[in-house]
């Protein structure tokens, strides 16, 4: 009999970054309404056809102003839909500094100990509804690749069991090998943002990280609708 979670089909996941330019803001009251009222018409009428998170990084970072987590079975959903929106009143006015994309894929790590609520074996992202995220890409050092499969598990339980202590922060990971610059992008969702601050700070003090070659920009984002959120650029 064959696993289900081997059948169930893959998704392809983006984390895509706006930022406004400082002159949109200096434009008739007017013009930015009718502006952000297109480009929440688009992403309504895209959610039809995939999921979409929109998430506020005013106040969290300079470089960003507010970003979309979007996810779906096509790939192509994700150039059309970005193509609509840089055609509203706001897109013309919004640089795109940093986007990820990867592909869901079942962990090689996680089995009995799979996190409630996370993707785990499924294969698949099933966001939560925390008001926290918490995004960043990250690659592993080459000597990782070449340690033997026992190794890397051992040292990968230690960090699970740490993640099992912490039941409010859901982790989201997808595999970017060949489709983006990073090798892994990492969402963590959660409520309470001082838990994930001890989380990292435990997890620092691993052996697996020895094993981190890079796991930066972090971004963290304040969940909102597309018109809160769009609401916060002012």
């Amino acid at each position: 009999m064959s696993n289900m979670s081997d059948e169930i089909k893959r998704q392809y996941v983006n984390y895509f970054f706006f930022k406004v330019a400082p002159e949109w803001r200096r434009l008739p009251a007017t013009e930015r309404a009718q502006g952000k009222s297109e480009f929440e018409g688009v992403i309504k009428d895209w959610k039809s056809r995939c999921l979409i998170i929109p998430f506020s990084t005013v106040g969290t970072r300079a470089d960003t102003d507010f970003f979309l987590w979007r996810i779906s079975e096509r790939l192509e959903d994700f150039q059309e839909m970005t193509t609509q929106l840089m055609q509203t009143g706001l897109g013309k006015w919004c640089s795109t500094p940093f986007s990820y994309l990867g592909m869901t894929k079942r962990s090689m790590y996680v089995d009995k100990h799979e996190h409630p609520g996370s993707e785990g074996r499924r294969g698949r992202v099933v966001p939560g509804e925390k008001k926290y995220i918490f995004v960043y890409p990250f690659w592993k050092t080459s000597a990782w690749y070449q340690l033997p499969k026992e190794d890397r598990q051992r040292m990968m339980n230690v960090h699970i069991e740490t993640g099992h202590r912490y039941p409010g922060i859901k982790i989201n990971t997808i595999y970017s090998f060949g489709l983006d610059d990073p090798e892994f992008v990492v969402a963590f969702e959660g409520d309470v943002p001082a838990d994930f601050i001890d989380l990292v700070m435990e997890m620092r003090e691993h052996e697996v990280r020895t094993y981190t070659e890079r796991d930066t920009p972090i971004f963290t984002g304040i969940r909102g609708s597309i018109g809160e959120v769009l609401a916060a650029l002012g």
